[in-house]
């Protein structure tokens, strides 16, 4: 791709473009996966499209080779690849509007990176399924919006047939299923977003019921151990997303997301929550927040989703890579837990006709590669530290 058609930065330190897709127009980027030379990236959902492949033997080229269309009123954000097996939701989209043609788990044969064929489906009885962590074996985990229940659960796929995929157990917070004796608020928004797995260990974002850390059985099952809600400090709904154990360190990265534009509704953060003690999880502090005029620029500003440290991936158990919608990628440096500090940051600039840059899934390399997506039309960045 020529420099002259690269997006420009608008603010830079630490972190350089070395090329750009604009997914064949299609470029509401959602997560992303890669094997060797082929990358997927998951779509909102406003184009039509479920899935990309793209090749990148050339990263400063990168190719589109296929995309995966998505049924009627669904969409197919999000993407999971371990075992030779790439996994995709099936959910409602637009949300709260009519009812999905599909819903579930999609199962992928990904042995052929390039071109993924679909060998199995769980269906789910509902709006469908939202975001999922799968690092290989036998389980995979993901949040879903179930026919009887308020809000995302969590719910346990086996994957021993992956032909096959079935539901193995559920997780749901007190008060979520229509049968619970106990009843949440009329204005909580208790529900699930994801886990990240270590171990027998998961730890997950619960939205209002902030971060979450659970045990793992032999059979994949959840058993809470404890939680930590920060929502009434907040003042609001804080929207709590996803939880990264950072190594050994008995430390968790865990982010708010803004999903409310502007600015507005309760603070969103990355706060640094120690685990030392896993049933009394405490804050020990929380990162900078970037400073400039992003609060008067329009669309999201604020913490997303984080690397999460995959195998095959770069992973740290100090450094930590943020999406924060229109203030683009930052990242982090907590050795020193009491002070997080910002040490990298870039900012693109919007597409045309897009109010402002909205980065919110990132993916970096074993090679140092970072791979982050734009959701509304800006597509796919591929960057480097300097």
């Amino acid at each position: 791709m020529p420099t002259a058609l690269r997006p420009r930065p608008l603010e830079h330190r630490g972190l350089e473009l070395v090329g750009h897709s604009d997914l064949e127009g299609r470029g509401d980027g959602m997560q992303i996966m890669r094997s060797g030379d082929v990358v997927y990236v998951g779509h909102m959902g406003d184009f039509g499209v479920g899935t990309t492949v793209l090749e990148i033997a050339d990263p400063a080229r990168p190719r589109v080779l296929r995309q995966i269309a998505v049924p009627k009123g669904t969409h197919s954000h999000k993407v999971q690849l371990a075992d030779g097996l790439l996994l995709a939701n099936h959910e409602q989209y637009p949300y709260r509007v009519g009812v999905p043609e599909s819903a579930g788990l999609v199962v992928y044969d990904a042995t052929k990176p390039t071109d993924p064929r679909q060998i199995g489906f769980l269906p789910i009885d509902g709006l469908g399924v939202h975001r999922i962590w799968y690092a290989g074996g036998r389980y995979a985990y993901a949040s879903a919006r179930e026919t009887g229940y308020r809000n995302r659960i969590l719910i346990v796929v086996d994957l021993v047939d992956p032909t096959r995929p079935r539901l193995a157990s559920r997780w749901w917070w007190p008060g979520q299923h229509d049968g619970d004796t106990e009843r949440l608020p009329d204005d909580s928004d208790v529900g699930a977003h994801h886990v990240i797995m270590r171990g027998d260990r998961a730890y997950g974002g619960y939205f209002d019921a902030g971060v979450v850390v659970y045990r793992v059985g032999s059979d994949g099952a959840l058993d809470l151990l404890s939680s930590l809600s920060w929502a009434d400090r907040s003042g609001g709904h804080p929207h709590t997303h996803t939880a990264l154990p950072l190594g050994d360190r008995k430390l968790l990265a865990v982010t708010d997301e803004a999903i409310e534009p502007d600015c507005e509704g309760a603070r969103k953060d990355i706060h640094l929550v120690d685990i030392s003690d896993e049933s009394t999880p405490r804050e020990v502090s929380r990162f900078p927040v970037p400073d400039g005029d992003y609060c008067s620029r329009g669309l999201r500003f604020g913490p997303h989703n984080l690397h999460e440290n995959r195998p095959g991936t770069f992973s740290s158990d100090r450094i930590v890579f943020a999406t924060y919608f229109n203030a683009g990628l930052r990242v982090y440096d907590t050795s020193e837990p009491l002070r997080p500090a910002e040490i990298a940051y870039y900012v693109p600039e919007a597409p045309a006709g897009q109010q402002a840059i909205q980065l919110n899934d990132v993916l970096v390399g074993a090679d140092g590669l970072i791979f982050v997506t734009d959701r509304i039309r800006g597509g796919l960045y591929i960057l480097r530290r300097t």
